[in-house]
């Protein structure tokens, strides 16, 4: 826990009254150490304004623990709801989960937070909205380069052109918006289901085209939170065509995420066994051969066998 109970209430007391002023005494400099998670299988929203939630930040079990000033905000919150961001951004020491700061659209409010929360360093911002490479760009312009860039994959225009969307090295993750996104292109979210072939076409898009330009690629949030068992067949499902983490709104959600994409003690296993044996056979130049465990082996077996270790070793 970030803060103790007396400071939790005073908290509490000036979001009901509005009180932005009165968060100025909980701002500190920022001592925290930046987190560079590599291994990332979920993604958590915690909204900005909801101060018992927020002061778990320090201990939450979700490899990526995202501050969200944007959707679930109210119109009248944003602006307390932004400096509850700070304030909890220059408290916390330390984190288990990366610490990413969901901003409004850039034209929407946008702009000014990025300026205001460049101080309080965030890991990264994630940016909603993008449509075209000019608002990479606009983002890249007012965020500061010790700072990692999210963006939000929500509009057709940007999945029409995920791929031109990288244009600097600090874009490191993209989250796939989904209902913002059937709701751009004009097709009714009814059709979110496992085993649609529209749903499985975006996911796939989304899935190979982020990896091909060395993003991560996050999926969408499952909104029924207290459905988890449609929520796990949502892991099973995406984890068989290929991702490695989900969106979540609940810590039960996050608990299932990371247990579903973590990698099976077998699978690395398997692989170390894999590299061991064709690195042996190398020396004999024999890059091809029959094993009694695991079949054929030859190089792109052994490829796969080194991207597994490399990750979770």
């Amino acid at each position: 826990m970030v803060f103790d109970e007396k400071s939790i209430n005073i908290l509490e007391e000036a979001i009901k009254n509005r009180n932005s002023n009165s968060l100025d005494s909980f701002i500190m400099p920022v001592k925290r150490i930046k987190n560079r998670k590599i291994n990332i299988k979920s993604a958590l929203m915690v909204s900005a304004h909801q101060v018992k939630h927020m002061n778990k930040l320090d201990s939450l079990d979700a490899d990526i623990a995202i501050i969200n000033l944007e959707d679930g905000v109210s119109k009248e919150l944003k602006p307390i709801a932004l400096k509850m961001a700070a304030v909890f951004l220059s408290n916390i020491k330390s984190s288990n989960s990366m610490l990413v700061v969901r901003i409004n659209p850039l034209d929407e409010g946008g702009i000014e937070e990025i300026e205001f929360l460049n101080r309080f360093k965030p890991d990264a911002i994630r940016v909603p909205k993008i449509r075209s490479k000019n608002d990479v760009k606009k983002a890249l312009r007012y965020i500061d380069k010790d700072i990692d860039i999210h963006l939000s994959i929500e509009t057709k225009e940007a999945f029409l052109n995920i791929e031109k969307l990288k244009i600097d090295d600090r874009i490191k993750v993209f989250y796939l918006g989904i209902l913002d996104l059937l709701s751009d292109l004009n097709i009714y979210q009814d059709i979110l289901k496992i085993s649609n072939p529209t749903i499985d076409f975006i996911l796939s898009k989304f899935l190979i085209e982020t990896k091909s330009i060395d993003v991560f690629p996050i999926s969408f949030v499952y909104q029924d939170y207290k459905n988890l068992e449609e929520f796990e067949r949502w892991c099973i499902y995406e984890k068989d065509m290929g991702f490695e983490a989900k969106g979540c709104i609940s810590p039960k959600q996050v608990e299932i995420a990371n247990r579903i994409f973590s990698p099976s003690i077998e699978i690395i296993k398997k692989a170390k066994y894999i590299k061991d044996i064709f690195e042996k056979m190398s020396k004999e130049d024999i890059t091809g051969f029959k094993d009694e465990k695991y079949g054929f082996i030859d190089e792109p077996i052994y490829k796969d066998a080194l991207n597994i270790l490399k990750k979770y070793s």
